[in-house]
């Protein structure tokens, strides 16, 4: 927000320097982005002139030589000039040789096309006051002959640019500002006196506006309306336009810039209608209706719905209440009587509906962060005061106020020993008192608690809504008190010997890992969009996971998976060419069930086809095993061997993965689940993703994470050799390897007992074709036998592996393929 330093010392005399103005503006939490220095620079030389002659040049057509009166500053003075705008009689700025102008650019006495010429007549940009150089900056009043320019010219001012926190929306004003730099300073603050209080000639003029009627009152607590008659529409007193370009508004007429200058003063909005433009002499605030069409002040055509807020008469809606008039509704140049609105929106109302139209305003801007509904009266007097002393006219009945100022009280209960404990030092009590009181924070109650020291009961005006607790006043004192004078002290701090927690080890162990297998690691955001949730979960599901105020459409619910959004963040590489094709993420997901939603921590990643990469040596592509390879890994992060655990062919609900290619094992009833496998192709395209795409996702309940998880423990190994033998199996075609893996795997344990350990058995081949029926398969496992006491001999393993091929035969469907 831009602060014009002139504006501020309407209300406190500031005599400080700028850099120390800034400095102020600084510690009392602002940040003061950039110092703008307006007006006229200190310029030596250039005094008032005065045109006596005006000669074409002899030897050049588009100048002219000219005899100059500077009076007292040196006479008649002969100067060439190229302006065309100017004639005798003008008085213009003169920069005589010797004198230096912005730029460094110093003024000689010279000759041009064989004149001499004895200085410079000047415009506004050579001066360094305006941009205008299409001529010489005439001078109105006729100053003094030879009086030197800068008392001539309307003092410069300072301007400060500065970002005010989203918690401060009381200092989106200059006399929020004010009050800010006279606590600092010490100094007394200057109010602005309103001399209309609400009084009127007392003869209602229905022909003007008969009815105002609050439709949305929990979109709008607060609407006054004031009728204003024989108002005549020009241009703003040149003070009222000089506060408004200093800070970077463009003066419109006197009615407008009035209520820009009380929306900067003192941060409340307001909106200017002409009475006759409003159908049916009334105002309505309502919801607007889905499809309903409004062309605001900038020429576009706004399609609205039934969330938004509009202010209507009674045949359409005139404004977008907050945030922009319509085109047909303000005020034009032959406006003669003129309803002035000001009101109280709701924040969140506001700020969706500018987020779902783009459209931003001042008044948007301050309605978004909070404005203090109990001041909204004074600032309407204040409007009214300027436009009837800028553009005349009178304050007619009826004036209407729908809605009440609800009485504000807020007081906080804090000592002198809370605010010393918690700042580290202490401050004297009266020093204490004096910085709340320079904030208007004044001390209701002075009372005295057990141990001597000052109670104080702080009442909070309404404009600091943000003060609720004694600590909020502790920052309070410590900004008017100084942070500089925060004494040096040593940093007394207990060590403190203990693990990370436990989740924290999870996701460093398993980036650690994705890391190391040439993985990418991504942060996006936890909300998601409806139509991107019900990709992956059901509808029942979607409505668990939706935010009940989600303040745009696409981040409205919880995300149920991380694989949603690294999706998004490979589409987005593979438009810019970028050859990345394995990425992760760590986060929390919320996976509903049964109407519950479990916030889990997770991991996810995706691999993709390497599209377009050139390369001598072709790699295997990813495929399924591959992402069950990385998701055991990531179990085995938190404890869990996947090994063990029942896998599911993905079916059903899931549309994310690709049914027949993806797999599922764990539940939250377990604490933990993990999905895998090739994703959904349709859902792949649809989103922009070219190529297969693999991924994986595991999550886990945050306490079912464990310290002791991580702990690698200590496995006796045997230094003996293992005995190898190989079994092929002809199963039915539809029965998983796994699932036959771990059934041998309890016959072969239970055919040799304790003699010694099968140590491990995986299947190396599978194999369909010529020589096996119709509908079977044959799996190829390999069992390793081993004993820690001694070396095994061939008949003590090959009795053993005939005992398993009987197991197989006599109690499976199962048979041996020779």
């Amino acid at each position: 927000m831009k602060i014009s330093l002139n504006w501020i010392k309407d209300y406190v005399q500031l005599d400080a320097g700028v850099d120390e103005i800034s400095r102020a503006i600084t510690f009392l939490g602002f940040e003061v982005e950039q110092v703008i220095r307006t007006g006229a620079p200190v310029l030596r030389d250039v005094v008032v002139g005065e045109v006596l002659v005006r000669d074409k040049h002899p030897n050049a057509d588009k100048l002219s030589v000219c005899q100059v009166d500077v009076g007292p500053a040196g006479g008649l003075k002969t100067i060439v000039c190229g302006a065309q705008n100017y004639k005798v009689g003008d008085r213009v700025p003169v920069a005589l040789p010797g004198a230096i102008l912005p730029g460094n650019f110093e003024i000689k006495q010279s000759k041009i096309r064989g004149q001499s010429s004895d200085g410079m007549m000047c415009s506004a940009k050579e001066l360094g006051v305006a941009e205008d150089a299409s001529g010489l900056l005439l001078l109105e009043g006729r100053p003094a002959l030879g009086t030197p320019i800068n008392e001539v010219l309307p003092p410069g001012d300072v301007v400060f640019d500065i970002e005010i926190t989203p918690n401060r929306p009381d200092c989106l004003s200059h006399l929020g500002i004010a009050r800010e730099l006279a606590a600092w300073f010490k100094l007394p603050l200057v109010y602005p006196q309103e001399k209309f209080r609400g009084s009127t000639d007392g003869v209602p003029h229905p022909e003007l506006l008969r009815n105002v009627s609050v439709l949305s009152p929990e979109d709008c607590p607060l609407y006054t309306a004031h009728i204003i008659k024989g108002v005549k529409i020009g241009p703003s007193p040149a003070w009222l336009q000089q506060r408004l370009s200093a800070v970077g508004l463009r003066p419109i007429n006197n009615v407008v810039d009035v209520g820009n200058y009380v929306m900067l003063e003192t941060g409340q909005p307001m909106h200017a209608f002409d009475a006759r433009k409003l159908s049916g002499n009334q105002i309505i605030v309502r919801r607007a209706t889905d499809g309903e069409k409004i062309i605001t002040l900038d020429g576009k055509e706004r399609i609205l719905t039934g969330r938004m807020l509009v202010i209507a008469d009674a045949e359409k809606p005139v404004v977008i209440a907050g945030i922009m008039g319509g085109q047909n509704s303000g005020v034009v140049d032959d406006t003669t009587d003129l309803v002035l609105e000001c009101a109280i929106f709701k924040r969140q109302a506001i700020r969706w509906t500018s987020r779902r139209l783009g459209l931003t305003s001042d008044s948007c801007y301050r309605y978004e962060r909070g404005v203090d509904p109990h001041s909204a009266l004074e600032a309407a007097y204040r409007a009214i005061d300027l436009i009837v002393e800028t553009a005349g006219g009178r304050v007619v009945a009826p004036v209407f106020q729908v809605g009440g100022d609800v009485p504000w009280k807020r007081e906080i209960v804090v000592t002198h020993a809370f605010i010393c404990a918690r700042l580290g030092f202490v401050i004297p009590a009266d020093d204490v008192r004096a910085a709340l009181e320079s904030l208007e924070l004044n001390i209701a109650r002075d009372e005295i608690d057990e141990a001597g020291g000052p109670v104080w009961t702080v009442t909070i005006p309404s404009w600091r809504d943000d003060l609720d607790r004694p600590i909020d006043l502790v920052e309070e004192v410590l900004r008017l008190y100084g942070t500089e004078k925060i004494p040096p002290a040593v940093v007394l701090s207990p060590g403190l010997i203990g693990d990370d927690d436990p989740l924290v080890l999870f996701n460093r162990r398993v980036t650690d890992y994705l890391v190391g297998h040439d993985f990418h690691e991504c942060v996006n955001y936890t909300l998601r969009g409806e139509k991107e949730i019900a990709t992956w979960v059901s509808q029942a599901a979607a409505v668990e996971l939706g935010l009940a105020n989600p303040f745009v459409d696409d981040q409205s619910h919880l995300r149920p998976t991380l694989v949603m959004g690294l999706l998004g963040t490979l589409k987005l590489n593979q438009s810019r060419g970028v050859a990345v094709s394995r990425l992760f993420e760590t986060g929390r997901v919320f996976i509903e069930r049964n109407g519950q939603n479990f916030e889990c921590a997770a991991v996810s990643f995706v691999m993709a086809e390497p599209l377009g990469e050139r390369s001598w040596l072709k790699r295997e592509p990813a495929d399924f095993y591959l992402a069950k390879k990385f998701v055991s890994a990531l179990a085995a992060g938190a404890g869990i061997d996947l090994a063990r655990q029942p896998l599911v062919p993905i079916s059903g609900p899931y549309y994310g993965w690709q049914e027949g290619q993806s797999a599922a094992a764990g539940e939250m009833a377990q604490g933990w689940t993990t999905r895998f496998g090739l994703l959904s192709l349709p859902m792949a395209r649809a989103m922009g993703v070219d190529g297969k795409v693999y991924a994986g996702i595991f999550a886990i309940l945050p306490e079912k994470l464990s310290a002791e998880n991580s702990r690698r423990r200590y496995a006796d190994f045997s230094l003996l050799p293992a005995a190898l033998r190989d079994l092929a199996l002809v199963v039915d075609a539809s029965v998983p390897s796994d699932e036959v893996r771990k059934t041998l795997a309890k016959l072969t344990r239970a055919a040799i007992g304790n003699a010694f350990a099968l140590e491990k058995i995986e299947a190396f081949d599978v194999y369909q074709g010529k020589g096996l029926p119709e509908g079977k398969k044959s799996l190829a496992f390999s069992l390793v036998f081993r004993s820690s006491e001694r070396t095994l001999t061939d008949d003590e393993v090959n009795a053993a592996f005939q005992k398993i091929q009987d197991e197989v035969g006599q109690t499976t469907a199962w048979q041996i393929r020779k």
